[in-house]
């Protein structure tokens, strides 16, 4: 099923060129989340064949994600914002909450953005609560980038070194996945350290 929907892909990739990365990454980094891995690893096998040029499937891939964070990001800021601070009350959700979160974005925003874009299941929603506590441009586009091409660049390296050899796919991606989402929670555990060290010698 996996090999099948992968050689689907790929020929979709193929007919479509970048711009079918580019549309595919957008709908996964958006409102219709699903694996990455099945765009990207054979967008970077095609690239190891020379069909395709490496550092183009990469550029594309992250426009493609950044396409679809900024639309979680704006549709959270339009639409989800105006109907917490309307009707929250009804759903036990006050404005002192939002404040809260509001404050934690604009001191965590960025830590919270670019680590939430390496970690399965919370790369698509990380942009959500960043429209919602209408989170700065700058820093959004910023470090949802930077988490984003690590991501790409990582899955793509993975198609473009090992191909088709579907067991090795999962075996790697398995590994690589857990070492990047124990790296992850390193830099936060850090994070949360040298904030706390920070605030003691503030309060000193």
């Amino acid at each position: 099923m996996l090999a099948e929907m992968a050689q689907w892909l790929v020929d979709i990739i193929f007919d479509m060129g970048y711009w079918g990365i580019f549309l595919l990454m957008g709908i996964e980094s958006s409102f219709i989340p699903f694996p990455s891995e099945i765009i990207l690893i054979p967008a970077g096998y095609l690239a190891s064949k020379g069909d395709m040029n490496f550092s183009l499937v990469f550029l594309v891939s992250l426009g493609g994600s950044m396409l679809g964070a900024l639309i979680n990001y704006y549709g959270a800021l339009w639409i989800g914002r105006n109907v917490l601070e309307k009707y929250g009350k009804y759903f036990f959700i006050k404005p002192a909450a939002l404040h809260k979160m509001d404050d934690f974005f604009a001191a965590h925003g960025p830590i919270s953005t670019f680590t939430g874009r390496l970690i399965p299941g919370i790369r698509q929603l990380i942009s959500i609560p960043a429209g919602l506590t209408r989170m700065k441009m700058n820093l959004f586009l910023l470090y949802t980038a930077l988490g984003a091409g690590i991501w790409s660049l990582i899955l793509i390296v993975l198609g473009y070194t090992i191909g088709e050899n579907e067991a090795l796919i999962k075996e790697y991606l398995h590994q690589i996945t857990f070492i990047v989402v124990i790296t992850v929670f390193f830099m936060i555990a850090l994070y949360i350290y040298l904030h706390k060290k920070k605030t003691r010698r503030t309060k000193v």
